[in-house]
């Protein structure tokens, strides 16, 4: 039996009349059958009556009385100079107002012609008449209105021709998801909920008769057949140019190759890919084909040699049937995809703290408004995007730290990290704003833990076109129901959606194992729901179209997110046409291509790799490879993002490509000016407001965007962040430095470097102290100044009202005081950062200060300073950093570097200690030193190399051989670094021996 769309049916409905177990194969649909026409009612003809009398009046009337009345507006004789002599009058402004009347008169019967010839012919999408929006749905609804009494109905309106054509898993879910997603285009599902409801009562009724006549056996005359035709010339058949005679839109090849894939033809060979088909082979058609004597119905076409006749009718025995379960396993096999929006719970109410808070950051959308305080909205409303960004520069930051510390950049020594300013300082505080980190880190245990639990179930992963994100909540909307999902998942408003509640994913932990779906990538918000498509799972290309500055804008934003999301391990994500500047955020999966040609050879290869080893390693999808027992593979996703339009040659190869790219775990999103793409599963449109538009989907959504100009302020901190950037980078950035000596003893003195301490200030009340502490705490530890918006979402991650922050920004104000000469010690720079007065200090800007006088200031020409500098500065290390902090506040610091800074600072201040006693020969007193260094780094090797040189210096083998034991020790499985045994053999080249016996 032919499979009819069998993704779009089963996405929109799982079993609404309970039938078989949630464990069972996914329902197949029945072959089309004859559908009873309904008879029509009084109030059919009246509404065609009244749509007939308000054409006439629109396209006849309107005319003809201002050929009356007004007349032709426009001047008999083309003289431009003598208009423009005349006097302005009112007859003039009756003129042009007559015009423009004429205009709209003109645009309106365009429509309605166009709509017309659409719904007679009863295949294709209307055209679009240019700038005709609502008069052409007004034509479109007037002209349904007056054919709906004939038989040309079902074509009226864009989609509604194919809601007749699967009895079960298309009609019923039709309606249902009209009532389900209130808002989303909510025009045009009012204007197609009474047609969806008639045929769902047809298709019901033939239903029922099919079930009657026969248990669902498929009647061959009912079904329509095509016979590839022999060459004529140069000229071969093709699916494509099927599919445009008598479908009437060559994209539906698809549908085609999908019907009669892997089915045995008369020659004994099989259809496997779309572009290779051979004369003589038959193909099962869509119900709604038409057109020539080349689409048979052997029961009705005498014409048609018995030899021939028979060989239909044994291939119609060669459908679904023959498959068994397989495509249930596969997945991703055929059908057009489709998406709709979860059913959402309530909100969870808020904590009660005593105060008013904004949704959480991963559902909130901000507007535009005074509360931005200049920040880019687009990172700002990205929640998912900025945190991958966040936590990718933070990762880069560290290893510049890291490099720069142990010598790998010459010309990158210093512990401070550029800081940035104007666009890109108004870009990381957006992203410390917006990012929701939680989020990434609930939606990436919340995956793994899925694919965990069905690989020790032995269940196959469900193909996933979607998810979406909604007050908290996790939806997977499935490509066909896949059974029951496993605990603590649980089933969704029907059996195409599983859904995780956030306080059962909260319990999951992290687990080893595969990303099962990587390519899930965030597109926008509709109705308080993120969604999250699934570019790898798409069968076939995603098509975006609307200005190239949006189109931009979309593809930065997807980009951007691939490259630097939390839930994926590894990918290959091709740059074609656009970004080449965004490689710098991931230059291990972002890889840019400089035309379509490259691009083309480069995935016909790899999709011939792809096939290849899945046929070799037993696997019929990505899936399957990501959780069977060559798990090892992992199937990295390939993702490619084409700005560019195509040619109409390398788009048919594209298409081609794309044809079984779902199955491989390559996902195509491709830009078009005019909209119209070969082999589109899904078409979006991006606007100039913002709205991404995909009508045929139901999907409006506000769309995730990254401007140029927020693109290039995001590249700009990654690229000055870069570790392997040479000398000619920026030079090293001076740490805050204070006054050191006695005259200039701060007023206010915090020790963060161990316990939190405070002196110079009174303590505050007891409710409100622990957030003035850790708001004194963020400023201190960034003395460039704070955002006021980073300041209220590090201490209030769900988010708070303006007032709220406004009222502790004051109370803050008001605890630090002023300083004698009445100046405010929390005070507002000219960018509106809050910034703390040079007379409020913490131990680690004197940390910082001590040591780069001892080796860069003072301390360079004095050796005694340099030694009491360094002693002073190792006193002041008492343990990590906020060693005593509470449990649940100072999360934000997962975002600072400070925990790789300080460690570092320690680290190199024990080493000049040492280096200076190591001068006069007093090995113990940099032994000393170095232990005291090692409390606060213990993982430093440079610190373990100089404590061996030291103790070397001892002469003493049998401690030198203790201190190595203790480093084997230390060190576990993974054996001492190669540096360090280096050095153990140049000192002790006994070690080996001597740390065996020693036990």
């Amino acid at each position: 039996m032919p499979r009819r769309r069998t993704s779009s049916s089963s996405s929109s409905t799982g079993n609404p009349t309970g039938g078989p177990a949630a464990g069972a194969a996914a329902p197949r649909n029945r072959t089309p059958q004859p559908v009873r026409v309904r008879r029509r009612t009084f109030g059919d003809f009246v509404k065609a009556f009244l749509a007939f009398v308000a054409l006439l009046v629109l396209v006849v009337g309107v005319p003809l009385a201002l050929a009356m009345t007004a007349g032709w507006p426009l001047p008999s004789s083309f003289e431009p100079m003598e208009w423009l002599k005349k006097d302005l009058s009112v007859s003039t402004f009756l003129d042009i107002l007559t015009f423009v009347v004429w205009l709209a008169w003109a645009q309106f019967t365009a429509c309605v012609l166009v709509e017309t010839k659409a719904a007679l012919s009863g295949v294709g999408v209307p055209g679009r008449v240019p700038g005709a929006g609502p008069s052409q749905l007004l034509a479109r609804q007037l002209v349904a209105a007056l054919l709906l009494v004939g038989a040309a109905a079902g074509s009226f309106t864009p989609g509604l021709s194919q809601l007749g054509q699967s009895l079960e898993g298309n009609q019923r879910p039709t309606v249902a998801a009209a009532q389900q997603t209130p808002g989303i285009f909510a025009q045009q599902q009012e204007q197609a909920a009474g047609t969806a409801a008639a045929l769902a009562e047809q298709a019901s009724q033939a239903a029922a008769h099919a079930d009657a006549g026969g248990g669902g056996a498929k009647r061959q005359g009912d079904t329509k057949f095509y016979r590839i035709q022999p060459p004529e010339g140069r000229h071969h058949d093709s699916l494509w140019e099927i599919a445009e005679r008598h479908l009437g839109d060559g994209r539906r090849y698809k549908e085609i190759f999908d019907l009669n894939k892997d089915r045995i033809q008369p020659d004994g060979s099989k259809l496997s890919e779309a572009s290779l088909i051979r004369p003589g082979w038959i193909m099962e058609m869509p119900g709604d084909a038409r057109g020539g004597d080349l689409v048979e119905m052997p029961d009705e076409a005498p014409e048609v040699s018995p030899e021939v006749r028979q060989q239909i009718h044994d291939y119609a025995k060669t459908g679904d049937h023959a498959r068994g379960s397989g495509d249930h396993a596969q997945g991703s096999g055929g059908g057009a995809a489709h998406v709709s929006v979860p059913e959402q719970r309530p909100a969870p109410a808020p904590e009660n703290s005593g105060h008013r808070q904004q949704p959480a950051p991963q559902h909130a959308v901000p507007a535009q408004d005074a509360s931005s305080f200049g920040l880019p909205e687009a990172l700002l409303a990205a929640p998912l995007l900025a945190a991958g960004l966040l936590g990718a520069l933070g990762h880069r930051r560290r290893q510049a730290l890291w490099q720069s510390a142990f010598g790998g950049i010459g010309g990158r020594r210093g512990m401070e990290p550029p800081t940035p300013a104007g666009d890109a300082q108004d870009a990381q505080d957006a992203l410390l704003v917006g990012a929701d980190p939680e989020g990434v880190r609930l939606l990436d245990r919340s995956l793994r833990g899925l694919a965990a639990s069905l690989a020790a179930e032995s269940r196959p992963l469900p193909t996933v076109y979607a998810a979406w994100l909604s007050n908290g909540d996790l939806h997977l909307q499935l490509a066909q129901p896949s059974g029951k999902p496993p605990t603590p998942w649980q089933l969704g408003q029907d059996q195409t959606f599983w859904m995780l509640a956030k306080d059962d994913a909260e319990r999951y932990e992290d687990v080893d194992t595969a990303a099962p779906y990587p390519g899930l990538v965030s597109l926008g918000t509709m109705d308080g729901s993120r969604l999250l498509l699934n570019l790898e799972s798409v069968p076939g290309i995603v098509s975006l179209s609307g200005r190239a500055d949006d189109r931009a804008a979309v593809f930065a934003s997807v980009a951007a997110e691939l490259a630097t999301n939390g839930w994926s391990d590894r990918m290959t994500i091709t740059l074609v046409g656009f970004g080449e500047d965004l490689t710098a955020l991931a230059p291990s999966r972002l890889r840019h291509l400089d035309g379509i040609e490259a691009l083309l050879e480069t995935m016909e290869a790899e999709t011939r790799q792809r096939r290849g080893a899945l046929g070799a390693a037993g696997h019929d999808s990505v899936l399957t490879g990501r959780t069977g027992p060559a798990q090892h593979t992992r199937w990295a996703p390939h993702l490619v993002l084409l700005a560019a339009e195509p040619s109409a040659e390398d788009a048919l190869r594209l298409a081609e490509l794309a044809a079984d790219a779902g199955r491989l775990g390559i996902g195509y999103l491709v830009g078009t000016e005019s909209g119209d793409l070969p082999g589109a599963a899904w078409e979006m449109e991006i606007t100039g407001e913002g709205k991404l538009l995909a009508p045929l989907l139901g999907l409006e959504l506000d769309a995730q965007l990254l401007p140029a100009a927020q693109q290039r302020a995001v590249v700009e901190l990654f690229v000055e962040a870069d570790p392997e950037r040479g000398p000619d980078g920026p030079g090293n950035t001076p740490p805050f430095l204070v006054d050191i000596s006695e005259q200039g003893r701060p007023a206010v003195y915090a020790r963060l470097v161990g316990p939190y301490e405070i002196i110079g200030l009174d303590a505050p009340d007891g409710e409100r102290s622990a957030l003035l502490h850790e708001a004194l705490a963020l400023l201190l530890l960034h003395r460039e100044g704070v955002h006021p918006r980073v300041l209220s979402s590090a201490l209030w991650p769900r988010g708070v009202t303006d007032d709220v922050r406004e009222a502790l920004v004051e109370r803050l104000r008001a605890w630090l005081g002023t300083d004698p000469d009445g100046t405010p010690r929390l005070g507002t720079d000219d960018t509106g950062r809050l910034t703390l007065a040079k007379s409020v200090v913490s131990d680690l800007d004197v940390l910082r200060s001590l040591y780069y006088e001892a080796t860069q200031g003072r301390g360079v020409d004095s050796r005694a300073v340099r030694g009491r500098l360094l002693t002073d500065a190792l006193v002041l290390v008492r343990g990590p950093l906020l060693a005593d902090r509470p449990e649940g506040r100072y999360r934000w610091l997962t975002h600072e570097i400070i925990d790789a800074q300080l460690p570092l600072l320690v680290a190199d201040t024990g080493l000049a200690l040492s280096a200076f006693h190591m001068e006069k020969n007093r090995a113990e007193k940099a032994i000393e030193a170095l232990d005291a260094a090692l409390r606060t780094a213990p993982a430093d090797e440079r610190l373990w190399n100089e404590l061996l040189r030291a103790t070397h210096a001892l002469g003493d083998p049998e401690r030198l051989t203790a201190l190595a034991a203790d480093l084997i020790g230390r060190s576990g499985a993974r054996g001492l670094p190669p540096r360090t045994e280096a050095l153990l053999d140049e000192l002790l080249p006994t070690w080996r021996d001597a740390v065996a016996a020693a036990g």
